[in-house]
């Protein structure tokens, strides 16, 4: 009997390894080129003015299966702050949400003649401050970003500079 249970056992274990699984990779959850947009951004970078003074370092990575972009900025004074940058399906918008350096920043938007452009509120902790801010992240033809933002205290009525920052790759990062 023991030896016709083992029998039965091999032609079944026969019968399933003739037969080939389907060959379905697990889809994730945020393969789409729609979440991709922002990948232009991650990398580790040396930040500099539009003078050239070095600004800070940030580091940017794909994390939660590519469904977020998180930054985890330092800069050259010793402040440091991060964000997390995400595409929106329900409302078909990019998001970045900030904290450091005194600020709260909550960001929306999206690509916009192949750049970035992300607005919203910015509130400085402690007094309270609200004014309106406005970054456009663009890819450079030599492969550095600019960051560039204005700031607005009258709703949007005028801007004026706030922050045109250059990022440079850091050799030996991606």
């Amino acid at each position: 009997m023991p030896v016709m249970r083992l029998l039965v056992a091999a032609a079944l274990l026969l019968a399933f390894a003739s037969h080939p699984q389907s060959a379905t990779t697990p889809v994730k959850p945020c393969d789409r080129d729609i979440f991709r947009q922002f990948d232009f951004w991650i990398g580790t970078w040396e930040v500099k003015d539009e003078t050239g003074k070095l600004a800070g370092h940030n580091t940017i990575t794909a994390q939660e299966q590519g469904c977020v972009l998180v930054e985890q900025w330092r800069s050259a004074d010793g402040g440091t702050g991060m964000s997390m940058n995400y595409y929106h399906q329900q409302s078909g918008h990019w998001k970045q949400n900030w904290v450091g350096g005194g600020i709260i920043l909550e960001m929306s938007g999206g690509l916009q003649d192949g750049s970035m452009v992300l607005e919203g509120p910015s509130r400085q902790i402690g007094n309270e401050r609200l004014t309106l801010l406005r970054g456009t992240w663009t890819l450079l033809p030599d492969g550095r970003v600019r960051q560039h933002f204005v700031e607005s205290e009258d709703q949007g009525k005028t801007w004026k500079e706030w922050f045109d920052g250059y990022y440079s790759r850091v050799t030996g990062h991606p």
